[in-house]
């Protein structure tokens, strides 16, 4: 490249700070994902994610260190951190990856939806529980997440008002699930053994 262009206010003040500010949407990125994917317990993919994450945010530091003087480039390293975090939670919204564990607190009625997601489905367990207005029955479900929209359409269906919580399962060991989870696609390494 020109010795000339390098000096330039052009590549000085917008070509160098978009560079900058793309790597770290891209370090952020992966970043993101990185900590999900350690979060599922995946060993393989995570060191990985890793690798590229620090690889890409040292050349990026290591440009910001050779222009100290260049405020663009620490708005555009910043502006890129925050890029970075938007979209990497974009994307995990994208790939709905993982399980969820729903929890339904129904006043009446519990075997219904039970029947309901058995029908689309799902497994779900039904308990008889004490509340504070009286007899409750608890449904526990685990679905893969990219199932959530479906699963919610038929809570919504059962009681528009039913109180449910939902929270992240890092692995589970069976189950009954209407499709295969994402994460096998995304994960090539997943099948990998050693010795092979």
């Amino acid at each position: 490249m020109d010795p000339l262009f390098l000096e330039s206010n052009l590549y000085l003040f917008f070509v160098l700070p978009l560079l900058i500010f793309l790597a770290r949407i891209i370090d952020v990125t992966i970043g993101t994902m990185r900590i999900i994917f350690v979060s599922k317990g995946e060993r393989i993919i995570a060191p990985i994610l890793g690798f590229f994450e620090v690889f890409i945010w040292i050349i990026a530091i290591g440009q910001i260190m050779s222009n100290l003087n260049n405020f663009a480039c620490y708005f555009a390293y910043a502006a890129g951190f925050a890029t970075g975090n938007w979209v990497g939670m974009r994307l995990e919204e994208h790939l709905a990856m993982g399980s969820l564990v729903i929890r339904i607190i129904a006043s009446k009625d519990g075997n219904l939806l039970v029947k309901k997601l058995n029908e689309k489905g799902y497994g779900a367990t039904m308990v008889e529980g004490e509340g504070s207005v009286g007899k409750v029955h608890l449904i526990y479900s685990i679905v893969k997440r990219n199932n959530l929209p479906d699963v919610m359409a038929v809570i919504e269906q059962f009681n528009p008002k039913a109180f449910f919580s939902i929270e992240d399962v890092r692995k589970v060991s069976s189950g009954i699930f209407p499709s295969k989870s994402p994460i096998s696609k995304l994960n090539p390494f997943k099948h990998w053994r050693k010795g092979k």
